[in-house]
């Protein structure tokens, strides 16, 4: 049978690039597994039929067990991105691209970039997702659930040009080229340059997304073996959507009556500089009636990659074969925030008031309070007080306003190496992964000049055009990954199939920081922020797993696997070692602290029937058990920031918290009649719950307690969360998608039901269920009515029933607050697409 294509079985090794099947456009949806586990594919094209250019993380949200959301129709905006796989959290998963590893998806960048950076959406052949378990050879750190490997196409054996354009929503223009060279010599080379420019305006506010990249791939393939040179480019900026802050309710289910103003969105003021000044004070203090919710001036994220790696899968022989890959990427890059000088003064004045040490601490401004004086202030007047903000003020560019930035450097580099056996019945592969990253992030700030407006914008980076007024801090990361890893696939007897093997994983680590933060900048820091090494080495990390082929149709699998995640060496915040309070706390957890692990467990039923006259049933219902061990959380001495990764100002402390089980279930079909229509649906249910409440007092911070308090009231410093499930992960998702195929027409309509999400560790605040449906109409052109091989033209739209919600939501602190950003409204675009 061929094998179709919407979910497809994947078999394929991490080095065969090879795009999806010829016919996988009139394949409908099948749902598998991968050998032992559970995992499906989605190819080429049905990628583009959900929309052009979308990015391949976006392309995977109909899978099963799988939640994805972000703000734009693409899902290229990574500040507002989220994805969840079985309850494990983006940066719990691993992602591979043509199998080189792309990092752990967290916002603030230190080893890796997106899928969509990575490869042009036209140009990706497949998407695989594992939803329980990774392979064994999957070169990440971080696949604590599963893994989402992308894929890139490899060159056509044939001349050609591929030219799209897609226009729609919000000034939409997405220009799309690739140039095939075809079969060179003796028909063993073949090569392909590709290139896009993006752009579309942000849906509530004057900011343009998008920006241009370039893919180059290379094959020399005989009967010695295959070599493959790939090339990517991306320079992409992104105005960022600022998230709805939500304070939950009491215990008693009143809302907390501190803040009254909670918009739908909250859209940026550029480049209208003097309207927003008049939104803020002379002194640059934000409204105090919008708290939380104050609207920043802009915010960005700029991101420039540049990724190559070179291949030789050489055939040593008819069952043998050795693989062999070298990889390299440069990242630099920058998040920006321009916002009231107000939010961010208990930063800016320890650098910024030439008095500030000789200021008693109680004179010292708050939050959002630059010029005023504090009540407890008895050794300043208000005047006195009034002049030193007016002076920081004219320190920063007389706007009232101040840039926060954090900037990146990465320059990572390593090898991966597979040699395949195949003696008798026993597939046998040896595998290994190295990798050294060097990665820098500095915290800056910089003066946003009421004068030369031109000089902060949303498009430029700040350290190009000015000097910063100050570097907060920097830090700097040496990283070294290692894994190795063995496997044998044994083919028992015809229907029984055994898989069976370990990995290591070991990285050493060593982080610090040439420039330190000035006392008081940081809220909770008492001295400098801490430096040091930290180096795991797991060296036995086991998997077994069988597949059972009861009568050619049905199959029975199963598969246990244990699997690492290795800290997080970021430097510039978030919920690594290096950003703890105190150089005792990190000392502290560098010798008491444990990664966090995983034992899964899947079990499941496979079946594919034809029924004649074209009708066919693929189907799959999948059982998994997840043991999560030493759960890690990052504990905020100061709960604020923006949403997306980027701390405003506190440090954390950083303990284990604990143990998480979870059980779910997988069930998905795929019904065909023939040609003309099929129709797949995917049901998952997803019960993660914690296991004990933990600690969150200066003095008690130490992880879980060892007993159950209940309820949802913080009770002496212990955060109620045994027994609750996680938040932002729903318990109920649905997925569906209905195709009709009429003559050269096809239309596809896609519905996505995610089910109610607790937004508090303590589950006493939550966001409801919402169901988004999606349209594809698609119309093949005559192709010798416009002189091409081949003519397409597509409309697509989305949020079809422009349905309002909160897609993203970004967990605040246990007592305090939660994020939301909300669901983009309905978009169309039109595309045409041309071969020739």
């Amino acid at each position: 049978m061929a094998a179709p294509a919407y979910a497809q079985q994947d078999q394929a090794a991490p080095s065969d690039e090879a795009g999806a099947p010829e016919n996988a456009g009139d394949q409908a949806i099948l749902v598998t597994a991968k050998q032992t586990r559970s995992a499906t594919a989605i190819p080429a094209s049905e990628i583009q039929k959900i929309l052009p250019g979308v990015s391949p993380l976006k392309a995977i949200q109909t899978l099963p067990g799988v939640l994805y959301v972000t703000a734009d129709p693409w899902g290229n905006n990574e500040q507002n991105a989220q994805i969840f796989i079985h309850g494990f959290a983006g940066n719990q998963l691993g992602y591979t691209m043509d199998g080189i590893p792309l990092g752990d998806q967290s916002y603030g960048n230190y080893n890796g970039l997106s899928p969509q950076r990575a490869v042009i959406s036209e140009n990706v052949a497949r998407v695989v997702v594992s939803a329980g378990a990774g392979d064994l050879a999957t070169p990440s750190n971080s696949n604590l659930g599963g893994t989402i490997e992308t894929f890139s196409s490899d060159p056509t054996p044939s001349f050609g040009v591929t030219a799209n354009q897609t226009v729609g929503s919000y000034n939409t223009s997405r220009t799309f080229l690739r140039l095939d060279t075809g079969l060179g010599k003796a028909g063993t080379d073949s090569a392909y340059f590709a290139i896009t420019r993006h752009k579309a305006k942000a849906w509530d506010f004057n900011g343009w997304q998008g920006g241009w990249q370039g893919n180059a791939k290379y094959v020399h393939d005989d009967s010695v073996g295959k070599f493959t040179l790939y090339f990517d480019y991306n320079d992409m900026k992104q105005p960022n959507e600022d998230a709805t802050v939500f304070f939950k309710p009491s215990a008693g289910g009143t809302a907390t009556p501190v803040q009254l103003y909670t918009p739908y969105t909250k859209p940026f003021s550029y480049p209208d500089l003097g309207g927003y000044r008049s939104y803020i004070n002379a002194l640059g203090n934000s409204p105090a009636a919008v708290g939380s919710n104050y609207r920043n001036y802009y915010s960005d994220a700029q991101r420039t990659d540049h990724l190559t790696y070179a291949r030789y899968e050489a055939k040593i022989a008819d069952n043998i074969r050795l693989t062999n890959t070298i990889y390299y990427h440069h990242n630099d890059g920058v998040g920006v925030v321009a916002g009231p000088l107000g939010q961010s003064i208990t930063t800016a004045q320890p650098y910024l008031d030439a008095g500030y040490a000789a200021l008693p601490t109680n004179c010292r401004f708050a939050a959002n309070g630059n010029g005023v004086r504090p009540a407890a202030c008895t050794a300043r007047t208000d005047a006195q007080l009034a002049a030193v903000g007016a002076a920081m003020v004219a320190a920063t560019g007389g706007s009232g306003l101040i840039t926060r930035t954090t900037e990146y450097r990465i320059d990572r580099g390593g090898a991966i190496s597979s040699l395949n056996v195949e003696l008798g019945n026993h597939k046998i592969e040896l595998g290994g992964w190295f990798e050294h990253n060097s990665t820098t992030q500095w915290r800056r700030w910089y003066a946003v000049p009421v004068g030369s407006p031109e000089l902060s914008t949303p498009y430029i980076r700040p350290i190009r055009v000015m000097q910063p007024l100050f570097t907060q801090y920097q830090g700097e990361a040496r990283i070294n990954e290692l894994q190795l890893h063995i496997q044998d696939t044994w083919q028992v007897f015809e229907p029984l199939l055994v898989q069976f093997g370990f990995k290591t994983s070991a990285q050493w680590a060593n982080g610090w920081y040439p420039v330190q933060p000035k006392l008081g900048s940081l809220s909770g820091l008492t001295g400098g922020l801490p430096e040091g090494k930290i180096n795991t080495l797991k060296w036995f990390l086991p998997a077994v797993g069988a597949t059972y082929d009861v009568n050619g149709h049905e199959e029975v699998y199963f598969n246990v696997q244990k699997n690492l995640r290795q800290y997080q060496a970021y430097l510039a915040g978030g919920g690594g070692p290096w950003f703890t309070g105190s150089q005792a706390a990190f000392n502290a957890f560098a010798n008491d602290g444990k990664p966090e692990s995983s034992w899964t467990y899947e079990a499941g039923l496979r079946t594919h029937r034809n029924f004649g006259g074209g009708i066919g049933l693929e189907a799959q219902v999948n059982y998994y058990h997840v043991d999560f061990s030493d759960r890690l959380l990052a504990i905020s001495t100061n709960p604020g920031g923006i949403a997306g990764g980027q701390i405003a100002g506190g440090t954390s402390i950083l303990v284990n918290v604990g143990d998480v089980k979870t059980n779910g279930v997988d069930a998905a079909f795929t019904l065909r009649f023939g040609r003309v229509f099929s129709f797949y649906n995917a049901t998952s249910y997803n019960l993660s719950k914690y296991q004990s409440d933990y600690s969150s007092t200066a003095t008690g911070i130490g992880g879980a307690t060892s007993s159950c308090i209940g309820g949802y009231l913080v009770v002496g410093g212990v955060v109620p969360t045994c027994g609750k499930q996680l938040p932002g992960t729903p318990k109920w998702m649905n997925k569906s998608v209905a195709t009709l195929n009429v003559g050269p027409i096809e239309a596809q309509l896609v519905g996505d039901y995610v089910g109610r999400r607790y937004t508090t560790y303590s589950n006493d605040a939550s966001i409801g269920s919402y169901f988004l449906t999606s349209l594809s109409v698609g119309v093949d052109l005559p192709a010798d009515m416009v002189g091409m091989k081949k003519a397409k033209l597509s409309l697509n739209v989305t949020n079809l029933g422009d349905i309002k919600g909160w897609s993203t939501i970004s967990v605040g602190s246990a007592t305090n607050s939660y994020s939301a950003y909300p669901i983009a409204p309905r978009q169309w675009f039109l595309t045409y697409s041309s071969q020739f």
